[in-house]
C-alpha cells in the first residue's frame, strides 16, 4: 500500500517538500525509530482521543504518552478516553488500521501538539500504512494543520 491517497494529494497539492521514508512493516514506534535510525523522540504519534461527544487527534513523541486528566481539563470535557480501533478504522478509512497521519484536518479533527514536538525542525510520521513514514519541516506541517500547540505529555516511556 502506498502512503494515504488523502495526504499524497494534499501535500502535492500544497507544494510542500517531503521525504517518503519506505520501512519494513512496523506495528510500533519503537520498531519504526530503530528501523529509521531516529531518536524516538523525533518520531511523532498520533492518538485519537474522544472527549465527551467528539474526536480529536493528539500529536506527540513516540516515546511519550497522552496525559488525559491533563487533556480533559484543556478540552473542557467531562470524559475524555482513548479512540476505539473500530472508531478509528471509520475515521481514517485509506489509512491501516494504527498508522494514522498527523493530517486530522483532513479527516474533520482538530489536531492538537505536544509543545515538545515543536522542538525540533523536522517531524516524522507514519503515512497511513505500516511501512511508510514521512519527514518534513515542522513548520511546514504547522502551516497546513494549524494545530493547538499545548502540553499534554505524560514522561517518557521505559524502553524494553
Amino acid at each position: 500500500m502506498a502512503i494515504s491517497p488523502v495526504l499524497k494529494s494534499y501535500l502535492d497539492r500544497e507544494h510542500v517538500h517531503y521525504d517518503v521514508l519506505p520501512h519494513p512493516e512496523a506495528f510500533r514506534a519503537a520498531l519504526v525509530a530503530q528501523t529509521l535510525r531516529t531518536p524516538m523522540k523525533e518520531i511523532a504519534k498520533v492518538v485519537v482521543v474522544k472527549a465527551d461527544d467528539r474526536f480529536v487527534m493528539t500529536v506527540l513523541p513516540a516515546s511519550w504518552n497522552v496525559n488525559l486528566s491533563r487533556l480533559r481539563d484543556l478540552l473542557l470535557s467531562q470524559h475524555v478516553r482513548l479512540a476505539t480501533e473500530d472508531e478509528i478504522k471509520h475515521l481514517f478509512p485509506d489509512c491501516e488500521l494504527g498508522a494514522m497521519p498527523p493530517f486530522g484536518n483532513l479527516y474533520g479533527l482538530h489536531v492538537y501538539v505536544d509543545q515538545s514536538l515543536t522542538e525540533d525542525e523536522e517531524i516524522t510520521f507514519q503515512a497511513g500504512t505500516h511501512s511508510d513514514a514521512i519527514r518534513m519541516r515542522y513548520w511546514d506541517f504547522a502551516a497546513l494543520v494549524f494545530p493547538v500547540v499545548t502540553e499534554f505529555h505524560r514522561m517518557p516511556s521505559e524502553v524494553w
